[in-house]
């Protein structure tokens, strides 16, 4: 498990939530700090060099969030470390052999009224691994048994979201919520039907069996309802423990490869919401 952290209240909330989940999957917690200064500092002449506030500064912000973790679940393994660069780069590094990446909903950095940092939403894009951003209530952050939610697409996102989602759920004890929303196919006429609504059956209950043979335990709860899947997900998630979204990951990583679902989830939701990526 990694998480990032930048002194802000959302890195301290994506800190506690890494450090639960390490604690319900048995990994130990890498802490990473992202500091400019280190990486500009490689450049300066070796006369120029000394202990600037900024290198104290990142001793301190890591040694509070190791403090922290510990405190909060003593029995995982904890590193921390800094590492020199931007703090999208970095943490896009990190993932590469990271179970998980955890990030908070807003950084340091952010203005005012953004829901989401733009650090959050870039490594939610493009990371090749889960990313889970630890947004949301506190009793939704905090409460291991309330259900998981997981949106239901099209494609191999569907069962790799589904996969994902059971093991969660598993390592809760709780229940999943799987959610598939339908409407009218575009430029119809007519109101969405019976027809819509029986395909939406079938199609759920097909990934639904082909992705919960590891995890026959888990209490499921298959739910196909009319409407926009942002606005559909997002009402769903609203009393859940974890959001869980499939998003498509193409051979490049530049641009942000987010579908509107995704966007809506990450910046709305009332939970943390974890991103599984699925190559295509």
């Amino acid at each position: 498990m990694v998480v990032g952290v930048d002194g802000s209240a959302g890195g301290w909330q994506a800190v506690d939530w890494a450090v639960d989940q390490a604690a319900r999957t048995g990994l130990p917690l890498r802490i990473v700090y992202a500091s400019l200064w280190q990486h500009y500092a490689r450049r300066l002449p070796a006369a120029g060099r000394r202990r600037p506030d900024e290198h104290a500064y990142a001793d301190q912000l890591l040694g509070t969030a190791l403090a922290r973790a510990r405190t909060r679940q003593p029995q995982v393994p904890l590193s921390a470390v800094t590492e020199a660069g931007e703090p999208v780069e970095v943490l896009l590094r990190e993932a590469r052999g990271a179970a998980q990446l955890v990030v908070g909903p807003r950084g340091d950095g952010g203005m005012v009224g953004m829901m989401l940092g733009s650090v959050g939403l870039s490594v939610a894009a493009r990371a090749l691994c889960p990313v889970v951003v630890a947004r949301g209530t506190a009793r939704n952050r905090e409460a291991a048994d309330r259900p998981v939610v997981v949106g239901v697409g099209e494609g191999p996102g569907a069962v790799a979201a589904l996969r994902f989602a059971f093991g969660e759920a598993a390592r809760r004890g709780g229940e999943l919520v799987a959610v598939r929303a339908w409407r009218a196919p575009a430029g119809s006429t007519r109101a969405a039907g019976p027809a819509e609504r029986r395909w939406a059956e079938r199609h759920l209950g097909a990934v639904l069996a082909e992705a919960g043979g590891e995890h026959p335990g888990v209490r499921v709860s298959a739910q196909t309802v009319q409407g926009p899947p942002p606005l559909v997900l997002v009402e769903a998630a609203a009393e859940a423990a974890l959001l869980v979204l499939a998003v498509p990951r193409g051979e490049s990583a530049h641009g942000l490869q987010l579908g509107r679902t995704s966007h809506v989830a990450l910046h709305h939701a009332d939970c943390p919401v974890a991103v599984v990526p699925v190559p295509h």
